[in-house]
């Protein structure tokens, strides 16, 4: 396995850090993974670990704000900021591997982004993986601070006001201790101005998404604490894909790829990808 990482530039003209793990071989396809909120694209170990021996190319950034890119950590302008970097990841992609297929992976907040960027871009990828995407947000969030995030993000959209709970991110004790010793996780809140663009988001894939038609797997959790489970489902009843599968983990947390059961996720994953390389 090799590994290469280097820096594109934003639209904005600031730095994004992004990263490859390339197989021996030439690639048979190429997996983009937009990671999820406060984390970054180091976290996907156990994905690299599995797909690059398979002869899969990975390639993963880290978004605006996170991990080792440039900006206020879990702070954005606008929410097209971040669908935009997936966008110019792929033209990186397609320069680097032309006519190689792509799947794109996303999770959480990176599910969201990256069905965001299908409702306008939808036959760009070969298909599409989203793990615990954040299309609902979950019940713990009240009415009060989603109305109280609504304001300050015209107000003082740097102002915090929700953190993710480490403990909610899996049910491997191992997994959440690196988490919290991650000196690239955010472990501060988010602020006004990304809470309200994250509803934005959800708000308008919720309304489009019958405008994504290409083949799609969701993933989900039963037992996620971080997002709603019902917003996987949701999203799978929406979407206008006729080669569309959902599998709901019982039991399992918000970060399915790094849980005790990570091996058979992803082989469920993997059998997937094959069945759309054919």
């Amino acid at each position: 396995m090799k590994h290469k990482e280097g820096t594109f530039k934003g639209f904005e003209g600031d730095d994004i850090y992004y990263q490859w793990w390339l197989p021996d071989e030439a690639p048979r396809a190429v997996i983009l993974i937009v990671h999820g909120l406060a984390e970054h694209s180091g976290r996907y170990a156990n994905v690299v670990d599995h797909f690059v021996p398979r002869g899969y190319a990975l390639f993963g950034f880290d978004l605006p704000g996170h991990g080792k890119s440039f900006g206020r950590r879990v702070h954005i302008r606008r929410f097209s900021d971040y669908v935009q970097a997936v966008d110019r990841c792929f033209n990186m992609i397609d320069e680097s591997f032309p006519d190689i297929p792509i799947f794109l992976v996303g999770h959480s907040m990176g599910g969201l982004i990256a069905a965001t960027y299908l409702l306008d871009c939808r036959d760009r990828p070969a298909g599409a993986v989203l793990s615990a995407p954040s299309i609902k947000a979950h019940d713990s969030v009240s009415p009060v601070i989603v109305a109280v995030g609504k304001l300050l993000s015209s107000l003082i959209p740097t102002a915090g006001i929700l953190q993710l709970e480490a403990e909610g991110v899996s049910r491997d004790v191992k997994v959440v201790t690196d988490y919290k010793n991650d000196p690239l996780v955010y472990r501060g809140k988010i602020t006004a101005r990304l809470a309200a663009e994250l509803l934005a988001a959800m708000q308008r894939v919720s309304a489009e998404a019958a405008r994504i038609t290409l083949p799609l797997l969701l993933l989900q959790g039963s037992a996620d604490r971080l997002v709603s489970p019902e917003g996987a489902r949701l999203l799978y009843e929406q979407v206008s894909s006729s080669d569309k599968k959902i599998l709901i983990y019982e039991g399992l947390y918000h970060e399915v790829f790094n849980e005790p059961e990570h091996s058979q996720v992803l082989r469920d994953v993997d059998d997937w990808c094959e069945l759309h390389l054919l």
